[in-house]
């Protein structure tokens, strides 16, 4: 039997998701799409944390177009709106996600880098949305993910261009909020990724909910909102053990 195209491997609370298609970059298809969103949909109940990563020197080169199929304006719609679902449950499922980047992060797959909480580059990294020199347009979410990190202007010259950015480019550009040395990527997203693990779930929690959603919402909308989420975890049980765990000189232990 041949790997699997999704590797899972949970320790300590901590799920590591490796996307395994090494002969295709890790190019994204209906399958492995599929493999995520399964994931995702019913994660094991013990999981706090998430780190996504690839193989064989690349994260994920984007849409796999030796496997495209031809759909009509309809179909492709559907599609587009099936891949929008998995990135939406990637990013608001409650779970936080760690990328840990290497090589291509190209087209899809930056749209799915793009959905994760927290990204690492190393120095092979290179951000690419290549469809406008295919002939096609996003479709993954790129718009509205990667469009609100760069915003509008940069993207569209990202895309009318084809330009790649590196590492240090994207830590500049916030495409990753970590830059660091070749092999570094994967311990540093599993180091962070227990620190995470550390925090109170309902905190955590509410930062995944919350925070994408107030930057959407006017300045006094937001605001309330700040303050629902702030009586929600401030008159918890993990914010009454860690008012005393920092009286007490001690580490929190949240449930």
């Amino acid at each position: 039997m041949s790997d699997p195209m999704l590797q899972i491997e949970v320790s300590d609370g901590i799920a590591t998701l490796t996307m395994n298609r090494p002969a295709k970059r890790n190019a994204m298809c209906d399958a492995l799409l599929a493999q995520i969103d399964a994931f995702f949909r019913n994660p094991p109940a013990e999981v706090k944390v998430v780190v996504l990563t690839g193989t064989a020197g690349h994260f994920c080169s984007g849409l796999d177009l030796s496997e495209h199929v031809s759909r009509d304006a309809e179909g492709t719609m559907r599609h587009s709106r099936g891949w929008h679902e998995v990135m939406q449950r990637i990013k608001f499922g409650g779970l936080p996600v760690v990328s840990a980047m290497f090589g291509a992060v190209i087209g899809g797959g930056l749209e799915l880098a793009a959905s994760t909480h927290v990204r690492i580059a190393e120095p092979s990294t290179i951000f690419q949305l290549p469809e406008g020199r295919r002939g096609i347009f996003v479709g993954g979410g790129a718009s509205v993910a990667v469009g609100r990190i760069l915003g509008a202007d940069r993207m569209t010259e990202m895309m009318l261009t084809g330009r790649k950015y590196t590492a240090d480019e994207g830590l500049a550009l916030g495409l990753t909020h970590y830059s660091v040395g070749d092999g570094e990527a994967l311990p540093l997203a599993l180091d962070l990724a227990r620190k995470i693990a550390a925090n109170a779930p309902l905190s955590n929690y509410i930062m995944i909910q919350a925070l994408s959603r107030i930057e959407d919402m006017p300045r006094s909308e937001g605001l309330f909102t700040e303050s629902l989420c702030a009586a929600i975890t401030q008159t918890s049980p993990d914010a009454v053990e860690g008012l005393a765990a920092f009286l007490e000189k001690r580490p929190p232990r949240f449930r």
